[in-house]
């Protein structure tokens, strides 16, 4: 049943066949995000910075067609109808596959150095985070992460994998005024070193709600305080990554992995 209470018709193996490969990334194409509006036979002229991708490094001439994406109005194909020394036209033909909805995952991160929260901001956009919160707590390594640099990594993402919801990136926030300001009616799940069990299943097979944020720490996990104020929460739910140390940024994508499989949308 959709969000809207009314129950979704029911497709055959054939239909569910040609609606998943209607939705699926096409990966021979060059895909490219843009900020400009998508439509029949809108053009614009691309940003130096792609221009200069789309002619000097894959060398493409007049007529090439790619693919566009701007996280609005879906995916279209679109052909370089003009191009200069210094600037490339380009023309939008057909919606490929139609805009869907954000993930309603909300993931929050204590951010880490530069080449590793790179990777885990990769990684959470790949495995279905739909909004990106950086949160400042004790043992934060990173207090002001460059918010540009994290949005500028959401979209190659997007570009590489195939995605075209967009996932928002947020300013910073401390942690007491992030779960202060929280939705009650989403439930935080938060990897806890210090759990007594090594097996997450049973905490989150118990959640019920629908809406899901994740909260993961950082290389120095959380201080006593803070876990003290996360398990007097309500709407937190503590879980235990197994009996190994994890790094932070591998703990993102274990976390990740078993909430999707287990409670999310895989």
């Amino acid at each position: 049943m959709c969000q809207c209470g009314i129950p979704r018709p029911r497709l055959d193996a054939t239909s569910r066949l040609a609606h998943s490969s209607a939705m699926r990334a096409n990966y021979k194409m060059q895909r490219l995000f843009v900020p400009d509006d998508l439509g029949p036979d809108i053009e614009f002229e691309a940003s130096p910075q792609q221009g200069h991708y789309l002619m000097h490094v894959l060398r493409l001439g007049e007529g090439a067609e790619i693919l566009l994406f701007n996280g609005r109005d879906g995916e279209w194909s679109a052909s370089i109808a003009a191009r200069s020394k210094k600037t490339v036209r380009l023309k939008v033909l057909t919606l490929q596959r139609p805009q869907p909805p954000l993930p309603d995952l909300v993931y929050c991160f204590a951010p880490l150095k530069q080449g590793r929260l790179d990777y885990l901001v990769q990684k959470a956009v790949e495995m279905g985070a739909g909004v990106l919160q950086p949160v400042i707590t004790q043992h934060t390594q990173v207090a002001k992460p460059g918010i540009e640099r994290l949005r500028a990594n959401v979209v190659e993402a997007a570009e590489q994998c195939g995605i075209l919801a967009v996932p928002e990136v947020r300013e910073a926030e401390k942690i007491e005024r992030l779960l202060a300001g929280w939705d009650k009616e989403r439930r935080l799940i938060y990897c806890d070193e210090d759990a007594s069990t090594n097996n997450p299943l049973p905490a989150l097979q118990a959640v019920r709600e629908k809406k899901l944020g994740l909260l993961v720490g950082p290389e120095g996990g959380f201080s006593d305080e803070e876990r003290r104020m996360l398990r007097a929460l309500p709407f937190v739910t503590a879980i235990p990554l197994g009996p190994r140390i994890l790094r932070a940024d591998t703990a993102a994508v274990a976390a990740l992995a078993v909430i999707q499989a287990t409670i999310g949308d895989w």
